[in-house]
């Protein structure tokens, strides 16, 4: 909860900023309703995957609470330079960079992956087709044989589970310090197992909110997805001891 207050200080802060990721991230998730409106099925699938790569989206959010935290300027600079000026600094820091490159494909691609998994799933097994909500849940919730609904969660759970382990502080950390993919990785799985308590509470609270930004009809994440993009910065500066890390160039200036 801590971190869920930080991070909507870290929003009042900087409101427009903020906001904006929210309305950006908003407007993607209606284009997707829009895109898939008559194929339930894969509305589901592509929400989900959304939420998977989630991490990358957010990461000007985190490059907005590291600049606070240090006392630099936030504007709008900050933002355009942390999504375009990397490259720039690939004769300093060639491997942090791309770094950043492969844990975002990675992400995509378990995305891509769940999106064709739950597509397939229930397009095979459903016994009608499913085109709108009650189509899901009278035909796949509350169908009282084959299991698909468990099914579906469980194959679900499965990827939900080691994609949050495998990034809940790692994209935080590879904007933050040179380390590698599997660095990052393996203290974001640190992190959970050390406190298994307090980070299944966190995947709950992401979760809980997700939904109710989605189920506003997108526009609860106007103010979901700030305050959950700032709170996983302070996530991450809570569990990771960053001590003996070498610092990422900033880009508003080399350290």
């Amino acid at each position: 909860m801590q971190w869920l207050a930080l991070g909507f200080k870290d929003m009042a802060k900087a409101p427009l900023l903020s906001i904006m990721h929210g309305l950006v991230l908003a407007a993607v998730g209606g284009f997707i309703a829009l895109l898939a409106h008559d194929q339930f099925w894969l509305l589901v699938g592509y929400l989900s995957g959304f939420m998977v790569v989630a991490p990358v989206l957010a990461t000007s959010l985190y490059a907005m609470s590291r600049a606070m935290e240090r006392g630099e300027n936030v504007n709008f600079d900050l933002l355009v330079q942390t999504w375009t000026q990397w490259q720039l600094r690939l004769r300093h820091q060639p491997d942090s960079y791309w770094s950043l490159i492969r844990f975002g494909l990675l992400l995509g691609l378990a995305a891509t992956g769940w999106v064709i998994t739950s597509a397939a799933l229930i397009t095979l097994l459903a016994p009608l087709p499913i085109h709108t909500p009650v189509d899901f849940i009278r035909h796949v919730v509350l169908a009282k044989e084959g299991h698909l609904f468990e099914l579906w969660v469980g194959l679900g759970g499965m990827m939900a589970v080691p994609v949050f382990a495998s990034s809940v502080v790692s994209m935080p950390l590879l904007l933050d310090r040179r380390v590698t993919v599997l660095q990052a990785v393996l203290t974001s799985w640190k992190a959970v197992l050390t406190h298994p308590f307090q980070m299944t509470l966190w995947a709950f609270l992401i979760i809980g909110f997700s939904m109710l930004g989605i189920f506003s009809l997108f526009l609860g994440l106007i103010l979901v997805i700030p305050m959950l993009g700032h709170g996983s910065w302070h996530a991450y500066r809570h569990l990771v001891d960053v001590s003996d890390l070498e610092e990422r160039i900033t880009v508003q200036g080399e350290l």
